[in-house]
């Protein structure tokens, strides 16, 4: 246990080192950084189904009653640079030879580590991928060390066998969804077929998980209506935005501005799910807010850019094509953050977009205090604009390229919900 601590507080002293070398806060709070995200680690430990943004909203609730919104929003700062700058910023998009077993077998943990988010960062997956499959392997590797514990514990034995008794753990004793386990076999695969060229056999076709058809929670226009009646400012903006256009909640925070067209009244997603491009609504109904929204964000520009600042970081090689561009009112983001933030991958201090986990918490918030019993988040929007717009008639097609669906079976499922809405059957019990 002794070692444990020791080790932890090694890695936050270095990342002390690591905010006053950077400057990305002022000297007197990098101390305040550090302790929040120690009470962090203390109270939410790492556990098999749970991402570091679960154990973030945990961990935020537990503190909420306590603190007030500045405290709240600086401990939220504290852990996201601590595990999306500090913890990533020694990987780079360099390729890196395959992890080689020494005479045992074994491997480092934090070589296997580099080397997929190194290939992950070559193959221009997202950053959210990148951190999903990252959080998986160090489960797996904590699996591995509770059941057979590795003379240095920096190092680990991986084999099919380990990977399949593991996604049979989690199905049998975690009791993990089967879209869950599918995701830990995508992250365990990569690691095994792309990074350390492990040959898998046939694994892929005995260990995915069947997942069965889910109806997805739908809110009805009285319901959208009160919840967005309880919320407010820009949570409210981004709920309406999400509704009115069936966006992803990622898609909404980091649109930009030149991706808003008024004319036409069309929303442009750049790089949605499977890096695709595509165009959906823009409501007319919430112009009038988003003009002087935009107009607020604007000023903010101004400011960061009479300081020095006003930088956003550009979709792959662009920021050297068009140096300039990443200051350009054009490239910024509709709902920027609230905070300053260090690119861990150049050193640059940029102003990035904000996180959705506000927007999550605000529709959460909403839900139950306009009393819905409905499991509702805010994805449900986005099933509501479908089925709000089958409900009116739209061609089944024209809401696929709306949601960016590749397979138009996946739009499908709202007709499953429509159906019921729109002419329901009574009930025998009724006609007695």
């Amino acid at each position: 246990m002794s070692n444990h601590h020791s080790e932890s507080d090694l890695e936050l002293g270095r990342f002390g080192e690591y905010l006053l070398k950077s400057r990305i806060v002022a000297e007197k709070h990098a101390r305040y950084y550090v302790s929040w995200v120690r009470k962090f680690l203390a109270q939410v430990p790492p556990k098999d189904g749970l991402t570091v943004e679960d154990r973030l909203t945990i961990f935020l609730d537990n503190l909420t009653p306590y603190i007030e919104a500045w405290q709240r929003d600086q401990a939220e700062k504290a852990v996201r640079l601590y595990f999306s700058n500090y913890l990533t910023e020694a990987a780079t998009v360099a390729p890196a030879p395959p992890v080689q077993p020494d005479a045992s077998g074994s491997r480092r943990k934090a070589d296997v580590l580099d080397a997929v988010r190194r290939l992950i960062r070559l193959r221009h997956y997202s950053s959210r991928t990148e951190q999903t499959y990252a959080d998986w392997l160090q489960r797996f590797f904590r699996y591995l060390d509770s059941c057979s514990p590795s003379p240095r514990p920096e190092d680990c034995r991986i084999t099919p066998q380990a990977i399949k008794d593991y996604l049979a753990y989690l199905a049998v004793k975690e009791r993990v969804a089967a879209s869950t386990q599918n995701q830990a076999f995508s992250a365990l695969l990569f690691m095994c077929r792309e990074v350390l060229q492990i040959d898998m056999g046939d694994l892929s076709q005995n260990v995915r998980a069947k997942r069965g058809q889910r109806l997805p929670v739908v809110l009805s226009a009285e319901e959208v209506a009160a919840v967005l009646g309880r919320m407010k400012d820009t949570p409210r903006l981004m709920a309406e935005l999400i509704y009115g256009g069936g966006l992803r909640v990622t898609e909404c925070c980091t649109l930009r501005v030149k991706d808003l067209d008024f004319a036409s009244n069309l929303i442009i997603v750049r790089s949605g799910k499977g890096g695709k491009d595509r165009t959906t609504l823009l409501p007319q109904s919430v112009k009038a807010t988003l003009a002087p929204h935009l107009e607020r964000v604007r000023i903010l520009h101004q400011k960061d850019l009479s300081e020095g600042h006003g930088e956003v970081a550009l979709p792959d090689a662009l920021d050297r094509k068009y140096p300039n561009a990443c200051r350009e009112w054009c490239w910024q983001y509709v709902f920027p953050s609230r905070t300053l933030a260090v690119d861990p991958r150049n050193g640059k201090v940029r102003r990035y977009h904000v996180s959705d986990t506000a927007i999550q918490n605000a529709v959460r918030d909403a839900v139950r205090a306009a009393g819905i019993a409905k499991p509702a988040s805010v994805h449900c929007l986005r099933h509501s604009f479908a089925t709000s717009l089958l409900l009116h008639g739209v061609d089944i097609r024209q809401i696929q390229e709306y949601l960016g669906h590749s397979n138009v079976e996946t739009t499908m499922i709202y007709t499953h919900v429509v159906k019921d809405m729109r002419n329901p059957a009574t009930s025998p019990l009724d006609l007695l």
